[in-house]
Formats: structure tokens, sequence, C-alpha cells
């Protein structure tokens, strides 16, 4: 099976998370984390500052490892390192997203109303750890 190594950004602002929704592919229409993969000699804070630049046209600070998941999917295996992140300047500006949506952090224990690919949803219990939800 082939294996994707990412980088994913939980990006907060005002106590409120950033999700955004894909516009093409497989998995259209559905919510995730926006990061992307890691290029060759790239580090993984590198490489998520790289992708949220590309994707959502803001700079961000990666300000703690979180944690990392794995899940299979049908044609690939999905390693994600997820990084709790800030922005450091712009505005977010949808490049490659169809849409995004800030969750307020104490509402995460309803997030499952959100249509989250399967690993994303696998990094909620480390964001409500972390935030002590």
């Amino acid at each position: 099976m082939r294996k994707i190594d990412v980088v994913a950004a939980a990006i907060i602002k005002d106590s409120k998370l950033l999700l955004t929704q894909r516009g093409y592919g497989e998995f259209k229409d559905k919510w995730e984390f926006p990061g992307g993969k890691i290029e060759q000699n790239e580090t993984q804070e590198e490489a998520i500052k790289r992708e949220i630049k590309e994707e959502l046209n803001i700079s961000i600070n990666p300000e703690k490892f979180l944690c990392v998941v794995d899940h299979d999917y049908n044609t690939f295996h999905l390693t994600m390192n997820v990084y709790v992140c800030s922005i450091l300047e712009g505005h977010v500006n949808l490049l490659e997203h169809e849409a995004l949506k800030w969750v307020e952090l104490n509402h995460l224990k309803d997030v499952d109303s959100i249509d989250l690919l399967p690993a994303d949803k696998l990094v909620i219990p480390f964001l409500k750890e972390y935030f002590k939800i």
C-alpha cells in the first residue's frame, strides 16, 4: 500500500479552530485540517508553513506539535503530523478549498456533526486534551 506523509495545521484564532472543505478529488466536500505533503529535504515545520501559505495565503507559526495519526484509506496509508498553529500575518484566502469554518474550541465535543475526513477525526481527542475541553 502506498504511504503518504503529510503535515496539518490546527490553526487557532480567538479560541476558534479553522477547518477547510476540500474542493476537488476523491474527498471533495469533506472537511479537514489544512496542510499537505512534505517535500524532499523539507522539515515538517517548513512544510506546514509552505502548505498553509499556498492554500490559505497566510503566514503561520507552528507553536506546538500536537500529534501524529495514522489511517488506512482504500488506496493508501496516511501518516499525518499535526501542529497547533497561530496566524502571524495575513487574512485567510481560500486558494484551494471551497469553504472554511471557524469552530469554537469549546464546541469540539459537537464536531461529530461535521463531515471530517477519517484521519482528521482522529485529531479531535488530542485537541480536546490539549485545550482541556
